[in-house]
């Protein structure tokens, strides 16, 4: 009302003052309606914000590790959902299986990695990196603490702690040295990058070293002996390109020595690639033998020394010396101490390496999972829920089952226990109701909880651990990730399995492994490969499916083309011998 009042005495002010006058009331009322005009526009933009609904704090999910796991779950996941946080020592994502092509040359170290922070740009920038390390996790506190691995005399010593919701632990294992004497400080290994450039630059010395005149020829021989401890894909594979480079390119350029260079593979077991399908072992060990490489099997490392390695012969109890110049460590990997440390703190003292459930939730911790290389999944046993399941199946309690009862909750129990499907593969059976006939093979109408129990009681002897693989890491990444994505949809609706032992459902499927088969490089640009159905490929033609593969599961295009490159590179000049 005050400001209409306003305005009349100025209108009524225009007829009475000409000129200037009329101009300053002109003025004046403008200047009233614009602070009006903006009062209202705040009103009104404060009843909006107050009507918008608060959004719910997002939450805070920590990520330890940029392997093949961490990054799969990266990759997949829904960054609008969480704050996500990521820790790790190295600021990149190395294409591992690729690592024994580095000690060579054939590929170059920069060619299989990929900046983490690459990866981080194509969802958005929605994801905080911290290059650190991980030194302890407080399962009680829900915290991490961290270190930073940049140089210290940037000031500060770097230690953070991070708090979390959801914990997610990739940070891979490490080499398992089965507490041999000599091994840390004598010994390659084949775990990283840093560690592929300096077995290239070892064998590169040990030639330089081998061709100097001041040195006799049995020392000569020994700076020219590369010893491999390992005889699985890993230590193989590095074999076989050692072999490669050698005879494609070293001895070309050191013809003095040619003759005096050998290569040891040195295998606990009685065969080499021994989770291999046994005609790609004998071909591999036939292979071997062509090409000069001795295999010594049935024989363990018990000490390395700076200038030889100890030898027990297990069949005969005897233990020789074999002069090396150099020596790389391949037999598997190892639990982390920080992993360790948070193995205590949770109960699992008594385990070796940290246990999941199905759903890659870690045992005895809530919101902390765990996947790839540092973990392990412990299968739940059919005969542990047996009495439940014949009571869920029984659905009208009489005590007996029939088989629409049990087909009924198959399909259940088929997903539950991944066991009961390898089970049927292993017996070559079609339904998982032909578990219930007798002996004979005759059907059953129906069987009491004694049959029921000894018509699976052969189950769970299908149980096996998964291997550490990058091909499980990055299964159970892409896993997770989906997992994360629903995990509010699926508390409302879950998708999983009935639970047999409670009520309800389970939120999710558990994780299952598929395998798509594995390579094992064998040199002299032949391959061979176990592939799903019991397909077993040799040769030439297989190296070519193993480039195929090899460059289309690079992480981005910008690998995929410098691996190509190299490969090529390679074809057309050789590898590079200078020690860079």
């Amino acid at each position: 009302m005050r400001v209409f009042s306003f305005i009349g005495r100025a209108s009524r002010g225009v007829h009475d003052y000409p000129g200037y006058s009329k101009l300053l009331i002109i003025c004046g009322l403008s200047s009233v309606g614009l602070v009006a005009y903006s009062e209202s526009q705040a009103d009104a933009a404060t009843h909006k914000v107050e009507l918008n609904p608060v959004e719910p704090k997002k939450k805070r999910l920590v990520v330890l590790g940029t392997g093949w796991a961490g990054i799969s779950f990266l990759k997949d996941l829904d960054t609008s959902r969480y704050n996500i946080q990521v820790v790790s020592p190295r600021n990149y994502f190395a294409f591992t299986p690729l690592l024994p092509s580095v000690t060579c040359g054939t590929v170059e170290p920069r060619s299989i990695v990929e900046p983490v922070r690459n990866i981080i740009k194509k969802r958005g920038g929605e994801i905080d990196f911290w290059e650190a390390e991980c030194l302890k996790i407080d399962a009680a506190n829900k915290k991490v603490l961290c270190r930073s691995m940049i140089d210290n005399n940037l000031g500060g010593n770097g230690d953070f702690s991070l708090e979390y919701d959801y914990l997610v632990v990739a940070i891979g294992a490490q080499v398992n040295t089965f507490n041999t004497p000599g091994v840390m400080e004598y010994c390659h290994f084949l775990k990283d990058v840093e560690d592929a450039q300096k077995i290239r630059g070892t064998v590169i010395d040990c030639f330089e070293k081998a061709v100097l005149p001041c040195i006799g020829e049995e020392e000569r021989r020994r700076h020219l002996h590369f010893v491999i401890v390992g005889g699985g894909p890993t230590g193989v594979e590095f074999a076989a390109e050692l072999h490669d480079f050698i005879q494609e390119d070293l001895i070309k350029i050191y013809p003095k020595v040619k003759d005096l260079v050998k290569i040891t593979v040195i295998q606990s077991g009685d065969h080499i690639l021994n989770t291999f399908d046994q005609r790609i072992t004998s071909f591999a060990e036939q292979k071997f033998q062509r090409d000069g490489l001795e295999v010594l099997t049935g024989c363990r490392v018990v000490g390395v020394s700076d200038k030889e390695v100890s030898v027990n012969v297990k069949s005969k109890g005897d233990v020789y010396s074999v002069p090396y110049g150099m020596v790389v460590w391949s037999t598997g990997v190892g639990t982390r101490p920080v992993v360790r440390d948070f193995m205590e703190q949770i109960g699992q003292t008594k385990r070796r390496v940290l246990a999941t459930n199905e759903w890659l939730k870690v045992k005895g911790c809530e919101n902390v999972y765990a996947l790839g290389d540092c973990a392990t999944i412990d299968q739940r046993k059919v005969m542990e829920d047996i009495s439940a399941i014949f009571e869920a199946a029984d659905k009208d309690k009489s005590g007996t089952l029939t088989v629409k009862e049990f087909q009924d909750v198959i399909e259940d129990i088929l997903i539950r226990y991944p066991q009961v499907d390898h089970h049927l593969k292993s017996k070559h059976l079609r339904n998982a109701t032909d578990l219930l006939k007798d002996p004979e093979g005759n059907e059953k109408v129906e069987v009491d909880i004694e049959g029921f129990k000894f018509a699976l009681s052969q189950v769970d002897l299908q149980l096996k651990s998964l291997p550490a693989t990058a091909q499980v890491a990055a299964q159970q990444g892409t896993y997770l990730s989906r997992c994360f994505n629903h995990m509010e949809e699926c508390t409302q609706n879950p998708e999983g399995p009935i639970r047999f032992t409670g009520s309800g459902r389970h939120r999710f499927r558990p994780f299952r492994y598929k395998h798509f088969g594995q390579f094992a490089p064998l040199g002299g640009e032949q391959t061979a490969a176990e592939l799903p159905g019991d397909w077993v490929s040799m040769g030439h033609s297989t190296q070519w499916l193993w480039y195929s593969v090899y460059a289309s599961k690079q992480v981005s295009w910008r690998t995929r083309v410098l691996v190509v490159s190299d490969w090529t590179r390679r074809f057309i000049f050789g590898r590079d011998s200078s020690r860079i």
